[in-house]
């Protein structure tokens, strides 16, 4: 968590700095017509929010790598023909894109002006990004890819069951046709390499039981990991740069991302989770292998990952028979 969000001053003065060269203070401040002090000031604000600055006398600031800012027409010329179904929204900061999108869901019923099918709200500074299981998702100024994806289902929530599983399917599809080796999912949707964690999936749903229903998608993937950033996570995590011998720009690896989504989405819509079962045991880390799964009540059970259910559910082969879990955290055991 961060102390704060930049000014509208600070924004500014980033967008300059983007480029990764030094820029001087008094330069900057011409250019936007802001007093040396209002620079010095908006960019201690932004350093208090961890983004990363370096001031040396005689030079000025500088980002120590280039921004690679999110651009909204950017992703639609890439989305091509898939543009249509999506309508972007890419904004400086926000506490957590899927509160920020389920507010405005809310703001909206049914019926009344709602916030669209494939509503995106893509964030470039998250400072309260949150994981499964109350933890929370650290990303830095252009380290990550941090959005979240409104869609709305005919059904009701008992219709949901796998989605998670689905999305993460979605996400390996994409990670593979931008160049990523080696990724692959630990249930229910970490997404993982040999490194560690690359990124993760927040679902959270509303509607009734029977239908309609709606979800907002929140994804976090690292797309670079600076050691100051790494520092602040608590478990093996790697970047998209760990993985891709080519880099994709994080606009192309948004709507890499938005495509296959939307084609999982569909799919989900008419069949469940059932038809992406296979595909989705074929990128589990641990699919066939000994496991230990540590439950909210503070159980552990031991067994063999034996795959998934068609409701997404982990199959556990145990000393006691095959159990099948909806909640946990699972871990591999050394062979």
């Amino acid at each position: 968590m961060t102390a704060g969000i930049p000014s509208d001053k600070a924004w500014k003065l980033l967008n300059l700095l983007a480029d990764g060269e030094f820029h001087s203070g008094e330069i900057m401040a011409g250019q936007l017509g802001m007093s040396r002090a209002s620079v010095f000031n908006a960019l201690s604000q932004a350093a208090e929010c961890d983004v990363v600055l370096q001031r040396v006398r005689g030079k000025g600031y500088r980002l120590p790598r280039p921004w690679q800012r999110l651009d909204r027409d950017e992703v639609l010329h890439l989305l091509g023909k898939d543009a249509g179904q999506f309508d972007i929204e890419i904004i400086p900061h926000a506490s957590s894109s899927n509160l920020l999108l389920l507010q405005r869901a809310a703001l909206h019923p049914a019926n009344s002006g709602r916030a669209s099918n494939g509503t995106v709200l893509a964030v470039e500074l998250q400072t309260g990004g949150r994981g499964r299981m109350g933890r929370s998702w650290h990303s830095g100024l252009g380290t990550s890819l941090t959005f979240s994806l409104l869609w709305r289902f005919t059904g009701g929530l008992n219709a949901l069951s796998g989605l998670s599983l689905a999305v993460g399917v979605a996400q390996v599809r994409a990670l593979s046709r931008l160049g990523a080796q080696g990724v692959g999912l630990k249930w229910p949707n970490d997404i993982l390499a040999a490194q560690g964690k690359l990124g993760g999936v927040l679902i959270e749903a509303h509607g009734d039981m029977l239908g309609p229903s709606a979800v907002v998608i929140g994804i976090g993937l690292n797309y670079i990991l600076p050691a100051e950033l790494a520092r602040r996570i608590d478990q093996p995590a790697c970047a998209l740069e760990d993985v891709c011998a080519a880099m994709p720009t994080r606009n192309q690896l948004l709507a890499t991302v938005l495509q296959e989504l939307a084609s999982v989405l569909r799919q989900f819509e008419v069949a469940g989770f059932a038809l992406l079962r296979d595909e989705w045991e074929r990128y589990h880390i641990h699919q066939n292998g000994p496991v230990r799964v540590r439950m909210a009540d503070g159980r552990t059970l031991c067994g063999t990952a034996c795959g998934v259910s068609d409701t997404g559910e982990l199959r556990l082969d145990t000393s006691q028979g095959v159990r099948c879990l909806n909640t946990g955290e699972v871990e591999g055991i050394p062979g």
